[in-house]
């Protein structure tokens, strides 16, 4: 037996590390494929330094491009190395473009796919990472869904009911494995920051940053809320958004205080003792709620519902106004919520479900 692991972002670095260390555990034969889709040292090769992952077997070092140019080289690529390399499974995770082209390559050449993090759903058809996870969904042979519902989403689309496990979430894992040594981190001290005194904001999705109305709008309101409850707002700023920033010669307002991309261990210590997280990204909405620090979600709709119904997040949209009202309602909001996601073994129950089928 030989598993394809391929990624290519930050998020399916830590989402798949739990994994990477369970196939290392049972000595299950793997080797990494990542397709350089993130490709700097604080977005991409800090991670894997960090987790004490083996590196890549290949890396493709695609870079950044248009969508379809992106998902183009990538595809072209990965169909090369898995020729090469005949996996008998080739996982992959989440909804980014390594995600759809290392399915789509797989599938062309008939090569069972695992998809991790299956049947999330936005119901927003715009969102190009709704377009890759449906698509995914009904390509994969194997669908291991975080939760019930995302099960659900799948069934209701006319999957067969036994291609779809019930998981767990694999950040789950990820932030159960990695919390203690988070904790070591010096990142508070190094910005002057204390412990539940801050906000943390992380804004990086197209269809936030690419539109100045939306962008300036949603700075504003996290402006707006830094004022209104005097706490300053940290902020890592992701490349794309500092480079709209640029084109858009937009300057952020004051509250906010813009650094440098960071490393997984300082974000994760620094989303633990934050007083309140507003983000854009699904991934840190997980974490929020396993870590129970409240979310204001700069969307009008999530993929990850779970945590609006524990009581852990809530919609603000982009409006300045809905922004700060939101967050004062999660201010006062008792940390109390349970973690949907699953119980940190995720993983084990993934590997498990393919060593299984492979020496079925």
């Amino acid at each position: 037996m030989n598993i394809a692991v391929v990624l290519g972002t930050r998020p399916e670095i830590i989402k798949m590390s739990p994994i990477i260390r369970e196939l290392e555990r049972k000595g299950v034969d793997f080797f990494i494929l990542h397709t350089g889709q993130h490709y700097s040292y604080n977005m991409d090769e800090v991670f894997f330094e960090q987790l004490k992952l083996p590196q890549p077997k290949y890396n493709l070092k695609v870079g950044s491009g248009s969508h379809g140019e992106q998902t183009g080289k990538m595809l072209i690529e990965v169909e090369r190395v898995l020729l090469m390399a005949q996996p008998d499974v080739v996982l992959v995770q989440g909804d980014t473009n390594t995600t759809l082209a290392g399915a789509l390559a797989a599938s062309k050449i008939r090569i069972e796919i695992g998809h991790v993090e299956a049947g999330l759903r936005s119901f927003d058809r715009e969102m190009p990472e709704e377009v890759n996870r449906l698509l995914v969904d009904h390509l994969s042979d194997f669908l291991f869904a975080p939760t019930e519902r995302a099960r659900q989403n799948l069934l209701s689309e006319g999957i067969d009911g036994s291609r779809i496990h019930v998981t767990g979430n694999t950040v789950v894992d990820a932030v159960y494995q990695n919390l203690e040594l988070a904790k070591r981190s010096n990142v508070l001290s190094k910005f002057d920051l204390k412990n539940n005194g801050y906000f943390l904001l992380t804004l990086h999705r197209q269809e936030n940053v690419d539109r100045v109305d939306r962008l300036k709008s949603i700075l504003k309101g996290v402006e707006l809320a830094s004022k209104e409850f005097d706490l300053p707002v940290v902020y890592p700023i992701h490349p794309r958004t500092l480079k709209m920033l640029k084109q858009f010669q937009l300057k952020v307002g004051g509250g906010l205080l813009v650094i440098d991309p960071l490393d997984y261990l300082s974000f994760l210590k620094l989303e633990s003792e934050a007083r309140l997280i507003l983000t854009d990204s699904g991934g840190v909405q997980e974490e929020a709620c396993i870590l129970k620090v409240p979310c204001v979600t700069l969307r009008y709709n999530t993929e990850r519902p779970e945590t609006l119904e524990v009581g852990s997040n809530v919609l603000a949209g982009t409006e300045p106004k809905s922004i700060v009202e939101k967050v004062g309602l999660m201010l006062n909001r008792e940390r109390k919520w349970s973690n949907p996601f699953g119980d940190g073994y995720a993983s084990q129950r993934i590997v498990s479900i393919i060593c299984n089928y492979c020496f079925a």
